[in-house]
């Protein structure tokens, strides 16, 4: 417990709003936490699966109306709607408390209130920042304990500090018309309400390291994105790190937890993971740009993952695991999904609760966004410096979006700022899974529109700023794209472990080892700079990959001076310039 008068204080305001029945301070202790599966287990809250199998493994059903982020009803709660920008949902805070904690009112009658201190990053580094979290479920104070680093040293590390993010969380009756997630981004504060969907509810995840964060960051001349950190090492090198933000259904996962294909596996490569979701970046006293992944543990999409698609992520799922919203194979008591290696059980429970046989279903049997948080330390590639305080020095930054035919496979940017306005020109066509239709353009600058704490356009400056800062030890910037398709709509690229060719070619630029030409996009390889042997990639496919359609680029940059009007006299200058330059060199192609 602590001493701590700010923390005693506000938990004693919360109390006499939701009415707890009792209150159960979290120390992190396994002990406590397996006393609190076990209850979880008796009140039906969790499923506990095959010791021998899934060891420490559970599964969890939540409410068919709660079963993924509420974006259309998360805010940004701040005195004027200017702060929180075009691109979120704006509320007065004053009205914003009034009406959450209205809801929340007598919420924990004859429940109990969780107290849940946690740190986002290792408690002994600079770029780590504190939280608590009230809630009254089992369910989220297991996921925090996977999902964040819980317990007394984060009492001991915060100390009389007012410097800590506050987070109440309420179940209340998962009425889906009153859920609301709610920032007040002046006031450390995050009010979650009528969820219990880990995407708002983990308030330490999105709502903290993202939302939150990102506000602290423009502050304090650091950044929070969403973007993944992985490390290559290369024979006879030193690893090498890079940032990249894919919007969802890109692969993110895939290549933070990235298989080196044979060839380049025989040569030695090895590829670590550091994160795969959010990244702290600041500049480090040698005035490179040092990042960490603020969490402790992975909350994935569980369809799709198998053996072929990401084989570390299926292994970091076999142990001390919480599934949510997949399949209960009765036969075994184990779980499956859409996608997982092996047929469909016939003897099952589907995500509903209903009895589900894969064999004969019209249904699916697991939720399309149905999910796995599994400890970081279970994945096989997890980096070794994935707990270094100091984080690690980041060389390259990448976007990508999911584009059929606009966006070439690679190119860098021809300078930081230029690299700036490809990340806020990200944007992603729809795939009938997501949308039920195919094409539909989104934009999501460098895949933080749903998460960014602020005025988006002040983002873009904070972005801008940040090179400024840190001049020629900027990391060089690129964007790629896996997702070309040919005549008959299938990928080019072979995608997975091959993307690792690309990433090869970046770190070669990054490192002045091959030249590139300029395009009217950026600097490009040359069909003989990506190495495809091994592959079944030809030479004519890979022209076609790295190509500049003029037509198609002609509609984009119409289409970007329009989003862009959205941010008007926030926009930075950098990047309409950008724009306008692209706009000419797209013009005096042939």
């Amino acid at each position: 417990m602590t001493k701590n008068k700010s923390v005693i204080k506000w938990i004693e305001e919360m109390k006499k709003i939701v009415n707890p029945k009792n209150v159960v301070w979290i120390d992190g202790s396994e002990a406590q936490l397996e006393q609190l599966r076990k209850e979880a287990c008796e009140s039906g809250e969790l499923i506990k699966l095959n010791e021998e199998k899934l060891p420490n493994c559970y599964l969890r059903r939540t409410n068919p109306n709660d079963v993924a982020r509420a974006e259309n009803r998360t805010y940004i709660c701040t005195p004027t709607k200017e702060e929180a920008g075009p691109t979120n949902n704006w509320w007065d805070p004053e009205f914003a408390y009034d009406k959450v904690l209205g809801i929340a009112k007598n919420s924990y009658e004859n429940k109990t209130m969780y107290v849940i201190p946690y740190s986002m990053g290792m408690t002994e580094s600079k770029f780590s920042k504190i939280g608590v979290e009230l809630t009254d479920s089992i369910y989220t104070v297991l996921n925090m304990a996977i999902m964040t680093r819980v317990g007394q040293k984060i009492w001991d590390s915060l100390g009389d500090s007012n410097n800590w993010v506050r987070g109440l969380h309420c179940s209340c009756d998962l009425d889906e018309d009153n859920r609301y997630v709610c920032h007040f981004p002046q006031d450390n504060t995050i009010i979650s309400v009528n969820s219990c969907y880990g995407g708002n509810v983990l308030l330490g995840k999105k709502c903290f390291a993202l939302r939150i964060a990102s506000y602290m960051g423009e502050r304090e001349n650091w950044m929070a994105e969403h973007m993944l950190i992985l490390g290559v090492k290369r024979p006879n090198e030193e690893t090498k790190y890079i940032c990249a933000a894919f919007p969802s259904a890109c692969g993110k996962t895939n290549l933070a937890m990235l298989i080196p294909p044979e060839y380049y596996k025989k040569k030695g490569y090895k590829v670590w993971c550091v994160g795969d979701d959010i990244a702290w970046l600041r500049i480090g006293k040698d005035g490179r740009l040092w990042a960490v992944n603020p969490e402790n543990g992975f909350f994935g999409v569980a369809p799709g993952t198998s053996k072929k698609s990401n084989p570390n992520a299926l292994a970091t799922v076999q142990k001390n695991t919480i599934f949510t919203n997949v399949v209960q194979n009765l036969d075994d008591n184990t779980v499956w999904w859409e996608g997982l290696d092996g047929d469909a059980p016939e003897n099952a429970i589907d995500w509903l609760g209903n009895k589900w046989n894969g064999k004969t279903a019209e249904t699916k049997g697991a939720h399309p966004n149905s999910r796995f948080t599994a400890p970081s330390t279970n994945c096989p590639c997890l980096s070794p410096e994935f707990n270094n305080p100091e984080g690690v020095p980041i060389s390259a930054i990448i976007f990508g979006g999911r584009r059929a035919h606009t966006t070439p496979l690679v190119y860098e940017s021809f300078d930081w700022a230029h690299g700036v306005f490809c990340g806020s020109a990200v944007s992603s066509e729809s795939t009938a899974a997501s949308t039920g239709k195919v094409g539909v353009l989104s934009h999501n600058p460098m895949a933080m529109k749903p998460f960014c704490g602020y005025n988006m356009g002040k983002y873009f400056a904070h972005w801008i700023k940040m090179g400024n800062l840190l001049g020629e030890k900027a990391p060089k910037i690129f964007n790629v794209n896996w997702f070309r398709t040919n005549g008959e709509g299938k990928f080019i690229w072979p995608g997975f472990g091959d993307n690792l060719r690309v990433l090869d070619w970046i770190l070669d630029r990054c490192e002045n080892k091959k030249e590139a030409h300029k395009t009217a996009l950026g600097f490009m390889p040359t069909e003989d700079d990506i190495n495809l042997e091994g592959t079944k990639v030809s030479k004519e496919e890979l022209t076609n990959l790295l190509s500049i359609d003029k037509d198609l680029w002609e509609k984009e940059t119409a289409d970007l001076e329009s989003y862009y009007e959205q941010f008007g006299k926030d926009l930075p200058v950098e990047i309409s310039e950008n724009l306008k330059y692209l706009k000419l060199r797209i013009k005096e192609m042939l």
